[in-house]
């Protein structure tokens, strides 16, 4: 196999001046090598093939000492899922592979196979699969779900799915495809930990070292990797056609579907959430309610729905809730950034409280945020219409009216208040952020802990809003915070869209468009239009808390 041969190169090139050493040393023996001359070129050649071989030897143990990667993953024991291991077993033993040592969840819309033998990684996400000796159970793959597809999927359509998955545990027992796997791993490690090492030069310069000697290594294999992971993954979907082959090509169906919801979900309505310090705990159930709405909104989808009267996969878990919960929390995790466990500023929220304690709560903090920057910029606040007894000091003056009128007077107002609100979101988020706290150190059961003193989203939803987003965002939370306390209007949950201002007992407009206008060119007169329709009164205060 290539890869193993460019292993193999690399281990002939160290041991190269070594041999040339001998040959001399030898020659020098029986007298063929004679004179000072030979004699320092014989030194000189030991000594380069000793400093080579301790070179190489630290090399060889960094490579075997290194960390690689391990998935951030919710463990699933048997005992939690025990329709689910049993589904796995029946279908590796119809495909004729060895069963997947443990089963776990991922929060994301993907499903693969993992390695976990390294001592990195030796702890064991559940009870094996497979029946028969404990060195299989411990030497095959872990299969990690997508936790949405579980909530998704009906039964025989995730078995189906994962077909092609579970068929790749028959390539990783071949010894030759399990030690390049090892070589590339333990190299991509050693370049992980060459970027993460430490300040101190004693430890620094070793790991670059190290680092860019595994890096060369890397670059050399990358095609061969590739090329060979192709191959299994050719030979695994071979295999699996015998499985459940024209339900397949429906549940891909199911799984593009799955995607465009959870995508939606992440963005629209559950980042809001985690900007606010709750986290929503049952997302994948929340997936379900999403791709529902995408199937009655959207006529390609149409007729999905049909089939939730068929048994979901989730049912195949013991306890649902539970799984959806730690699924939740470690996707807030991932695509967030943010504590393992619920505490002070950081705390679950269900679907139904999710309107006041995330939608409410956030116009409130934009709307308080937006008027503050305000005050410190000096604009001059107005006083209430019809309400007695207030004034500027006390909060006559957070009036959506102060507002558009900043926004809508000439000179170019808008440029100016997007800078200090972005200065002040900053702030916010500064103050929020949880203390450092040192990495620990040894191995480490958490994964997410590798993140270092403060925990980041490996994977960011989204980039920073401009300020013309930002400010934006603000104003609107301005509009609906007045058309809660004027109009009658109540906060509300789309599940595609996240937040929405309910008029009635339905969605209102879209309001973005109108707002845009204000913010980009001053104009006010189409969110006054749309404020009219509504019955909203600019000139009264909003609760800002």
């Amino acid at each position: 196999m290539a890869l193993l041969r460019v292993r193999s190169r690399a281990a002939a090139l160290a041991v190269l001046p070594a041999a040339v050493a001998a040959v001399l040393l030898v020659a020098g023996a029986q007298g063929r090598a004679d004179g000072p001359l030979w004699a320092a070129v014989i030194w000189l050649v030991t000594g380069c093939a000793v400093v080579v071989l301790l070179l190489a030897a630290a090399v060889a143990v960094a490579l075997a000492r290194a960390r690689p990667a391990v998935s951030p993953t919710v463990p699933l024991t048997e005992e939690a899922a025990p329709g689910l291991y049993r589904l796995v077993r029946e279908l590796a033993g119809r495909l004729g592979v060895p069963a997947p040592s443990a089963v776990a969840l991922t929060p994301d819309c993907d499903s693969w196979l993992e390695d976990r033998t390294h001592p990195a990684a030796r702890q064991r996400p559940g009870a094996g699969v497979a029946d028969g000796s404990p060195g299989r159970a411990q030497d095959a793959p872990v299969l990690v779900i997508g936790s949405p597809f579980l909530w998704w999927m009906r039964v025989a359509e995730l078995r189906a799915v994962l077909a092609p998955v579970v068929a790749g545990t028959g390539p990783s027992a071949q010894p030759e495809i399990a030690a390049a796997r090892r070589f590339v791993r333990g190299l991509d490690a050693a370049v992980g930990d060459a970027s993460a090492a430490g300040r101190g030069t004693v430890r620094r310069i070793p790991a670059r070292f190290v680092g860019r000697i595994a890096g060369m290594l890397l670059r050399g294999c990358r095609e061969h990797a590739a090329e060979m992971e192709r191959c299994v993954a050719t030979a695994a979907s071979a295999r699996a056609q015998e499985v459940d082959y024209g339900l397949r090509i429906v549940a891909q169906e199911q799984v593009g579907l799955a995607y465009a919801g959870w995508d939606r979900l992440l963005t629209r309505v559950a980042l809001p959430a985690w900007r606010m310090g709750r986290w929503p705990s049952r997302l994948d159930a929340g997936v379900v309610s999403a791709l529902t709405e995408l199937s009655r909104r959207d006529r390609l989808a149409d007729g999905f729905v049909s089939r939730l009267g068929e048994r979901p996969a989730c049912d195949l878990i013991e306890d649902p809730g539970a799984a959806d919960e730690a699924a939740s929390l470690l996707a807030a995790r991932l695509f967030h950034g943010g504590p393992a466990r619920s505490g002070p500023g950081w705390a679950p929220v269900d679907w139904q409280q999710y309107p006041d304690e995330v939608v409410d709560r956030k116009w409130r903090t934009e709307a308080a945020r937006l008027h503050r920057v305000l005050d410190a910029m000096g604009v001059a606040a107005s006083v209430s219409v019809g309400a007695p007894g207030t004034s500027a000091a006390d909060g006559g003056g957070h009036t959506l009216a102060r507002v558009i009128d900043h926004l809508a007077a000439p000179g170019g107002k808008a440029e100016e208040l997007a800078a200090g609100l972005g200065a002040a979101v900053a702030r916010d988020e500064a103050e929020d952020a949880p203390p450092p706290r040192p990495a620990p150190a040894g191995d480490l059961a958490d994964p997410l802990e590798l993140w270092g003193a403060v925990p980041q989203p490996l994977f960011p939803l989204q980039a920073p809003r401009t300020g013309t987003e930002l400010l934006a965002d603000h104003v609107v939370a301005m509009v609906c915070c007045a058309a809660v306390d004027t109009a009658g209007a109540a906060p509300g949950l789309d599940w595609l869209d996240g937040p929405a201002l309910l008029v009635g007992g339905g969605r209102a407009s879209d309001v973005g468009g109108p707002v845009l206008s204000l913010v980009e060119d001053g104009d006010a007169e189409p969110l006054r239009s749309w404020l009219s329709a509504l019955g909203v009164r600019t000139d009264r205060p909003v609760r800002l808390s």
